[in-house]
């Protein structure tokens, strides 16, 4: 989404220019300043793509304001916006750089034609500065290992909104309002087929595909304007299931979650697509948790989606108490509700089934969940259930008592001396012999911070001290600790320490001398 800021003393000029352009720019995001002081500090915030800027205003004029800006961020686009009288004072302001100008008062289609004239010149720049950085093959290698964090830090952690802005910008993925969340499960020893897989998603486009867990890749999809949510699915997950043709599909299957309208309800539609794994059984190999069949009958006080969610996070939590406690309470809660056997005992069946699940995503291999006779009543129900779960308790508690006490300083040391390098959550956890999952886990419950942030102090930390080498340019500071892309660090950098990599350096200088 391109930004626009208007600056103009006079709040009628502002207003019209903005229903003007709301009208025949929807995509753009618009916001006003009443002057050029103002203008500057929105500016730091808003990061406009383009200014439409008045030449005469009180306590800055708008030529002193575009010097400014052009300091602090030489990619904005300027237009002028300026009386008759004033002509001279625009042919000053293209000398600095402005894209055009707008003589008061303007018609509508000026106004239009004008600012659709300049935003092509951002696109073809911006299209133009993109293609140089593909050129690069590391570039590429970056992005694969952005993509792959990107999702596993948004499906079982979160990414900090630092980042996502600029990671989805880097990625250069189409935004749509609507996403949703498939889950490719792999035959045994199918894992060489990932790469194939990869490619066959990259051509459709408006994917993330995620890291190898198991057998498991999750997706992040989004929405295709003019084609239905149906349609877009069925066609990405038979190009998928394609790359099977001269392999045996027994083994697989595709699950795909509902829509959902922000990457923070994301994790929902990924719980639904591995969900919808259960049954690899059926002919069909892939299916829509919308389409999973509804049990017979209707329990008051009972949401099963609520309690599967909820059921997700405290697995990945490690929260066995709570989880056999409530397990219990729910076995009760059917007999009390005169819910048969059958149907409690495979309702429960379910909830073991997604522990088993979510424990092998973190890296604990766990048997699918069976009871080992034949129950004949409630009582025996719970008894089995609580060994069932029991069990997984202690697969556990063996996997996470077998990694050291000293494990997350070990990687945290790791990342420390490896950040300037093409480092990602799924090569570390190859290293160590871990669970993508659960290193991220690690960094929340004993560091405070998810993965993506505690790299980004760490390549952060090395650009100051570089900075200090006055031979460094700041392009080769961005290669050199880490980066692929100046523009990309140059805005992590400002958000981080609230100036930027020029404005800091500058600074250093300054206090050393």
């Amino acid at each position: 989404m391109k930004r626009l800021l208007i600056v103009d003393d006079e709040q009628i000029v502002r207003e019209g220019l903005k229903a003007i352009l709301s009208n025949n720019f929807p995509e753009l995001e618009i916001k006003e300043a009443k002057n050029g002081k103002v203008a500057l500090e929105m500016a730091e915030l808003f990061m406009p793509d383009l200014v439409l800027m008045d030449i005469k205003m009180p306590k800055m004029s708008g030529l002193e304001a575009i010097r400014l800006m052009n300091e602090k961020n030489p990619h904005i686009k300027f237009i002028m916006i300026t009386a008759y009288a004033e002509f001279e004072y625009a042919k000053s302001a293209i000398m600095l750089g402005v894209k055009d100008y707008l003589l008061k008062p303007s018609k509508a289609t000026e106004v239009v034609q004008t600012v659709s004239r300049v935003i092509s010149q951002i696109n073809e720049e911006k299209l133009s500065r993109k293609e140089n950085l593909f050129q690069q093959n590391t570039l590429q290698k970056a992005l694969t290992i952005v993509e792959t964090d990107v999702v596993t830090q948004l499906l079982f952690d979160h990414v900090h909104e630092i980042h996502l802005d600029e990671l989805v910008e880097l990625l250069d993925t189409p935004m749509t309002s609507e996403k949703f969340v498939m889950s490719i499960l792999l035959p045994q020893d199918s894992e060489s087929l990932y790469a194939e897989i990869k490619q066959k998603v990259r051509k459709i486009g408006s994917t993330w595909v995620g890291a190898l867990y198991g057998r498991q890749i999750p997706m992040i999809v989004f929405r295709q304007p003019g084609q239905s949510f149906r349609s877009q699915a069925i066609t990405l997950a038979r190009s998928i299931l394609s790359v099977s043709s001269t392999h045996d599909r027994a083994g697989w299957f595709i699950g795909i979650g509902n829509i959902c309208d922000s990457l923070d309800k994301i994790r929902q539609s990924y719980q639904e697509s591995l969900i919808t794994t259960k049954d690899i059984s059926l002919p069909v190999k892939y299916r829509f948790y919308a389409d999973m069949p509804l049990a017979d009958t209707k329990i008051a006080g009972y949401n099963s989606r609520v309690l599967e969610s909820k059921f997700f996070d405290q697995i990945r939590n490690g929260q066995w108490r709570e989880i056999i406690i409530e397990a219990a309470e729910l076995i009760g809660f059917f007999e009390n509700k005169g819910v048969s056997l059958i149907e409690t005992q495979q309702r429960i069946l379910e909830l073991l089934w997604i522990a088993s699940r979510v424990l092998n995503e973190m890296g604990v291999e766990t048997d699918t969940p069976l009871y080992s006779i034949q129950i004949k009543d409630f009582r025996q129900l719970r008894t089995e259930t609580n060994h069932l779960m029991n069990q997984m308790w202690q697969s556990y508690i063996e996997y996470y008592n077998e990694i050291e006490d000293d494990t997350i300083q070990r990687i945290k040391q790791y990342i420390v001396e490896h950040s300037h390098e093409e480092i990602s959550l799924d090569g570390i956890a190859h290293k160590f012999e871990l669970s993508p999952i659960y290193i991220s886990k690690l960094f929340k419950e004993q560091l405070g911070v998810n993965y993506i942030t505690f790299l980004t102090e760490c390549r952060l930390k090395r650009a100051r001290k570089l900075m200090m080498i006055p031979e460094k340019s700041l392009k080769e500071i961005t290669f050199d600790v880490g980066y692929q892309d100046p523009n990309y660090f140059s805005k992590v950098f400002k958000k981080m320490y609230g100036a930027s990599p020029t404005e800091y350096r500058r600074s250093l200088i300054g206090t050393k001398g």
